[in-house]
């Protein structure tokens, strides 16, 4: 299945007989909480998801994004109106980060039919509703590993002997800036791969085609089994997961990432435009 669905694609779906459930994911990192957003206009009958209360567990040692407890996880797509069989649509307000990392859970935990809306809703032209839906309880229940998952040990295994991509702007992976975590730098051996190169200046992705290639330039091939990926936190480094699966790969996500990795003295660090 292809991981995204464009605007007109989805305008279609929801006027015919098996219409998506639509998670407005709307969400800034370091910003306001994306409810009022959502409150203020969304795709009709979109329900929203907090990223930080919802999709993330709390801060601490595992990161500031940590997976989130996998039963109350599944407690919010089933408040959404989502079972096991159900088409899923997810978009937020920018870059498609967050967008897909609801994108990424769900299909970790088992639900196979999840795309995200190309463009996000910039793309859309369509209508927008204020009204909040009332789905009925879904039935999905959460079943993990469905993907990939690295911790630290696999990510530092996999940067020594695979291919990890570091998903961060090139001045925090250089080790120039870091606004936001406690150490500058990368996981050595890892190799500069932002994510804004994943996407055309209309927000929405790049052909398949593209994408592969710019994979295959940073080391991945068809022999590739597995490209891990981490960011700062894990939510970026699931619209490069998703980036990859478009381009044919399979993505193994590092969630705890840098904040996680960053926070134990015992980890090496790399900087410089090399790998290292």
């Amino acid at each position: 299945m292809n991981p995204i669905i464009s605007a007109t694609e989805l305008a279609s779906e929801l006027v015919s007989g098996r219409p998506p459930v639509l998670l407005d994911i709307r969400y800034q990192l370091g910003g306001p909480n994306g409810l009022p957003d959502y409150e203020a206009g969304h795709i009709p009958g979109a329900v929203f998801v907090d990223l930080d209360a919802e999709l993330a567990g709390p801060p601490g040692a595992g990161g500031r994004h940590p997976l989130p407890d996998v039963a109350a996880f599944g407690a919010v797509m089933r408040r959404a109106g989502i079972s096991a069989g159900t088409p899923v649509v997810t978009y937020d307000g920018d870059k498609g980060w967050a967008a897909a990392r609801a994108w990424w859970l769900l299909r970790w935990t088992g639900h196979a039919d999840v795309r995200v809306l190309d463009g996000g809703l910039a793309a859309w032209t369509g209508p927008l509703e204020t009204k909040i839906p009332d789905p009925a309880e879904g039935t999905f229940t959460p079943a993990p590993g469905a993907l990939p998952l690295l911790d630290a040990d696999a990510a530092a295994e996999l940067a020594r002997t695979g291919l990890l991509l570091d998903a961060r702007a090139g001045e925090r992976y250089r080790g120039e800036v870091e606004p936001i975590d406690a150490v500058a730098g990368h996981i050595p051996g890892a190799v500069s791969a932002p994510t804004t190169e994943n996407l055309a200046g209309d927000g929405r992705f790049h052909p398949a085609g593209r994408l592969t290639s710019r994979f295959a330039a940073l080391g991945a091939t068809e022999e590739s089994k597995v490209v891990g990926v981490y960011c700062g936190s894990g939510v970026s480094a699931a619209q490069e997961a998703l980036a990859l699966e478009i381009a044919g790969f399979t993505p193994a996500l590092y969630a705890g990432s840098w904040s996680e990795w960053s926070r134990d003295p015992e980890r090496p660090v790399a900087t410089g435009p090399q790998p290292g």
